[in-house]
């Protein structure tokens, strides 16, 4: 297994973040239309929504989070549905803007840190790649390196239960767990333990 954590510590993880946000933005510009209302990783979500919400730190400063927040009833699910319905329907130019923006790139969620902000970006540029059937847009290290964060939660984050399963990238020198093989690209792994189903119905059990 190839193991990252420790020396993520010493990293900055920033310009990881900032290519995965730049290389989204490329794809999104240079895809065909209709690309932004096709369906994604995210459960009723289009990739307008996904960009909308990713993006969302660009526009809301921590006082109209706050607001919206309340508005929410203190329910961060139903603040980022509300957002992402809301700020998906601005101008293309407008999110790619946002996804290319250094305040984005920059921004780190509070408590969660440069790992944290680095595991947004993949995530959820992988509930875009993987649904569109297109190469990961985050560098090859930073993929690996979400996936020694979520399995070193042992599936935590997302409620799944990775007892008695081991996990094999079959595009990178990475494996973790022992049990039954669940193998497949580095990227749909991280998928995976993100609770994602993946296009062709695959999923990781949860308790």
């Amino acid at each position: 297994m190839t193991q990252t954590g420790d020396d993520q510590t010493q990293r900055d993880l920033h310009p990881w973040v900032a290519q995965t946000y730049e290389g989204l933005a490329d794809l999104l510009a240079d895809g065909p239309a209709g690309t932004w209302d096709a369906a994604t990783l995210c459960e009723a979500w289009l990739v307008r929504h996904v960009v909308a919400h990713v993006t969302m730190p660009v526009r809301l400063t921590p006082e109209s989070f706050g607001a919206e927040m309340a508005a929410a009833g203190g329910d961060f699910g139903r603040l980022s549905d509300t957002v992402a319905e809301r700020d998906g329907a601005l101008p293309a130019d407008d999110l790619l803007a946002d996804l290319r923006s250094p305040a984005l790139h920059q921004w780190e969620p509070p408590g969660g840190g440069a790992a944290g902000a680095l595991s947004h970006a993949v995530i959820h540029s992988l509930d875009v790649t993987v649904a569109l059937d297109r190469p990961a847009v985050a560098p090859g290290g930073a993929v690996v390196a979400v996936l020694d964060q979520l399995t070193a939660a042992e599936g935590a984050y997302f409620g799944l239960d990775l007892t008695g399963v081991r996990l094999e990238a079959d595009d990178a020198d990475w494996t973790w767990g022992e049990g039954g093989v669940v193998r497949a690209g580095a990227g749909e792994l991280v998928a995976l333990l993100g609770g994602r189903t993946l296009p062709d119905g695959g999923t990781l059990r949860r308790p």
